[in-house]
């Protein structure tokens, strides 16, 4: 399929075709939902940890008779059920990452940038580049081309004045092309790709 190519001044500068296997799927919300579980839970620390009864300083002593005290037999202070005493069953660290086949994860990339384009929240750029660092410049290139919410992703390499500009802005994500990944497509309203991540992309999948 064949879409339109913009500048950032919003001019109009061609087309290029998208390759159907990647941008023209019918996509799969069950496939666009695991991938974004896989994505959240790979991402957790799973740092939250707590002491058990054998991490408690204290004496092992036994604190009360076995027999006699007309109570329960108890061991030592750093039971869990004293005050002071270890937490049962509290988490400790570990991993939250689950497995996803390689396939399904390529598969939701492209589900995710077939629906970016049946929706009509795609946008193809010349380029992103800037003369200078400068925000209120984009701002403006940004409102020409109705971008309030968008995730762009530019070559290999981005270009410096751009990304230090577009850090400024809220609502406005830029990634390398090898950064490019489905929570973040999701997660905002447009998906704006210059044409070297195009080019990344047909490498990427080819």
């Amino acid at each position: 399929m064949d879409i339109k190519v913009t500048t950032l001044e919003g001019k109009a500068s061609g087309k290029v075709t998208l390759d159907d296997k990647v941008f023209g799927l019918e996509p799969r919300e069950d496939i666009i939902h695991r991938m974004v579980r896989y994505q959240l839970a790979k991402r957790q620390a799973g740092t939250h940890d707590v002491k058990n009864r054998a991490e408690i300083k204290g004496s092992m002593k036994k604190f009360v008779a076995q027999k006699g005290s007309g109570g329960a037999r108890h061991s030592t202070r750093k039971a869990n059920i004293f005050r002071g005493g270890g937490r049962a069953f509290g988490p400790t660290p570990r991993s939250h990452a689950i497995g996803l086949q390689k396939k399904v994860r390529t598969l939701a990339l492209k589900f995710a940038l077939s629906a970016k384009v049946k929706s009509g929240e795609l946008i193809i750029l010349d380029k992103a580049v800037l003369k200078d660092p400068k925000t209120a410049d984009l701002r403006k290139s940004f409102e020409s081309l109705g971008l309030k919410n968008a995730l762009i992703i530019d070559g290999s390499e981005l270009d410096k004045n751009f990304a230090l500009a577009a850090k400024n802005v809220p609502m406005i994500d830029v990634l390398p092309a090898q950064g490019i990944n489905v929570y973040d497509i999701i997660r905002r309203h447009n998906l704006v790709l210059t044409k070297a991540a195009l080019e990344a992309l047909e490498v990427r999948f080819s």
